[in-house]
């Protein structure tokens, strides 16, 4: 079945994570994305020390249903034949810093003079408006800048960074959504629009619900760990036999089952307990209780009690437990041959369609790999031979 993209053509300018997994993401309902790269490919090719068959884990695990071309956006030639590209395109995307992709005749206005109805997305680190725009961009610098930092950590650690890149997460995921409606404002209106997103805002906005927090109050959030700083009980607890359960009971009724699978019933009429705000009150003696009864059995007897108590708990789990549960790896692991890294593993798209499904097709595309195809029915320079790039330095 046809994906619901079916037929967009994507050209897409992004590298590291907070770009590409956006146009993956359009790829993934069907879109044709074609990933133009320097010679050099794109930077996150050569991030990290984690090599499949020479392909990078980070690149191999946001670029699928892709295809790479190579120009050198630095040249005449390389840039003629972007603008071609970009001509053809139903979708443009770029996270070059401001100002940029105007050295290579890309910009929005460049673009939409030889395609007026171009949807064109610009992904920055800073607001191109704001007085930090010319400043480099990357995932750690956004959260510590937008407060996401500090609202992960404890007193002891201070404020952390999230264990995954939330803000380079976060960003290209609200831009596909941006570029998602203004492909239903086309489709109803016919007329194309820019799109424009930056890494910090993008990252203030993933607050949310905590800013509510703040303009209620204006105070800032107790740095708690695991722990809510409006809900108790809300831990991780350890077991006897060192593992870990996440367990939240944000109202009465889940704390009474909470009890129940514990069997610490008299709790219940413990004053100090009655409900929420008493047990927020009383915090500290409510988690010393509970982390001792939580050590006094192992961990598969608390996931029996606490299963059949209904209560509101998962046992905290590696990424080895996630990947090996057989129902994540039926749902939610896709298998393909790389021409390079052979054998890969990739995530499939969680969203499910009842008549046009999401895919991964294609395997994260090497360097340059589709070059010819795409350009072999461009007129090039020197009497129509297709464009080539295979000399220069990155754009």
């Amino acid at each position: 079945m046809a994906g619901a993209l079916n037929g967009v053509r994507v050209l897409d300018f992004t590298q590291m994570m907070a770009g590409p997994l956006c146009p993956a993401l359009l790829g993934d309902f069907g879109a044709d994305v074609i990933k133009v790269e320097p010679p050099a490919g794109d930077a996150m090719r050569h991030t990290g020390e984690v090599r499949l068959g020479g392909e990078s884990d980070y690149f191999l695990s946001v670029n699928r249903n892709k295809r790479s071309v190579v120009l050198d956006l630095k040249s005449a030639e390389g840039q003629r034949a972007a603008q071609a590209l970009a001509a053809t395109a139903d979708v443009v995307i770029e996270n070059f810093r401001p100002g940029t992709v105007g050295r290579f005749g890309l910009a929005y206005e460049d673009v939409r003079r030889e395609n007026p109805d171009v949807i064109y997305c610009s992904i920055t680190g800073f607001d191109p408006d704001g007085p930090d725009r010319d400043r480099p961009a990357l995932d750690p610098v956004m959260q510590a800048l937008s407060g996401l930092m500090s609202l992960t950590g404890d007193a002891d650690s201070g404020p952390l960074c999230t264990g995954m890149p939330i803000s380079d997460f976060v960003t290209p995921v609200i831009a596909t959504v941006g570029v998602l409606a203004a492909l239903y404002n086309r489709a109803a209106t016919g007329k194309g629009q820019k799109v424009e997103l930056s890494m910090l805002n993008a990252s203030v906005f993933a607050t949310m619900p905590r800013e509510g927090h703040y303009f209620a109050t204006g105070q800032e959030n107790e740095l708690l760990g695991n722990r809510h700083f409006q809900l108790v009980p809300y831990n991780a607890y350890e077991t006897r036999d060192g593992r870990s359960i996440m367990v939240i009971a944000h109202n009465n009724k889940f704390w009474h089952a909470l009890l129940k699978g514990m069997d610490m019933g008299t709790l219940e009429s413990d004053p100090r307990f009655t409900n929420n705000a008493d047990r927020v009150a009383n915090r500290d003696a409510l988690e010393d209780m509970l982390s001792a009864r939580f050590r006094e059995d192992d961990f598969d007897t608390w996931i029996e009690r606490l299963t059949a108590a209904d209560a509101i708990f998962a046992p905290v789990r590696g990424l080895a437990d996630v990947f090996n549960d057989p129902y994540i790896a039926k749902t939610m692991v896709a298998k393909m041959a790389h021409p390079k890294a052979g054998d890969i593993s990739l995530l499939a798209n969680p969203i499910k369609f009842s008549a046009t499904p999401a895919s991964v097709d294609l395997a994260p595309p090497v360097l340059g790999e589709h070059t010819d195809d795409v350009l072999a029915g461009l007129d090039g320079p020197g009497g129509g031979s297709p464009w080539r790039a295979d000399k220069g330095s990155e754009g």
